[in-house]
């Protein structure tokens, strides 16, 4: 007796390949392992990411010093300026060369004469440059002792340090040469001999 059944004509066609059980159970388990691996490391891919965007607390503990470093070159081009010179020093120089020979009159003596031309210009170059080391002085001595009125841990770059000690050194040079050169320490004025 034939035990086959022959499909009806209207029904889809049956598949009629014989299936493997035990293929088909280790294909789900593949897959199902896959699965697990992959979660695993979604969530470290994650975790990093967001480990990524967040703050460091480094940055959060050490303060920046972008401003003691500038107020530290600021300082040290003061002094600088002030030793050899600025353009503001040879204007008022000038300024007050102008203005005493104005006061003078006709009948001014020598030495009037040298004082006009000479010692004035002299003495507010003097000042010029003694306001340039003072405001040098004052900075870097700021830059130097900032760290003691913050937290203890804070502590300045060795080369913002280095920087504002050559700040305050230049600064106490051109302060002695101001007092020098102002009360006529350093050079003498010259007097006109008796006629």
């Amino acid at each position: 007796m034939d035990t086959t059944k022959t499909p009806a004509p209207n029904a889809a066609e049956a598949d009629t390949t014989p299936v493997d059980l035990e293929k088909t159970g280790t294909a789900q388990d593949a897959t199902t392992e896959a699965e697990a691996d992959a979660a695993p490391g979604t969530a470290l891919a994650d975790a990093d990411l967001d480990d990524d965007f967040a703050e460091d607390p480094a940055d959060d503990e050490q303060p920046s010093h972008v401003g003691s470093a500038a107020f530290a070159i600021v300082s040290a081009g003061l002094s600088v300026v002030a030793l050899s010179g600025s353009w503001v020093a040879g204007i008022a120089s000038e300024r007050a060369s102008v203005a005493a020979r104005l006061e003078l009159s006709q009948a001014a003596d020598a030495n009037a004469q040298i004082a006009a031309q000479f010692v004035d210009p002299w003495h507010t170059t003097a000042m010029v440059n003694g306001v340039f080391s003072a405001l040098a002085l004052i900075i870097a001595t700021f830059v130097l002792a900032l760290p003691a009125f913050s937290t203890p841990e804070r502590t300045l770059p060795t080369w913002v340090r280095s920087v504002s000690w050559a700040g305050i050194g230049l600064g106490a040079l051109g302060v002695l040469l101001f007092v020098l050169m102002y009360f006529d320490l350093l050079l003498a004025v010259p007097k006109a001999g008796a006629a």
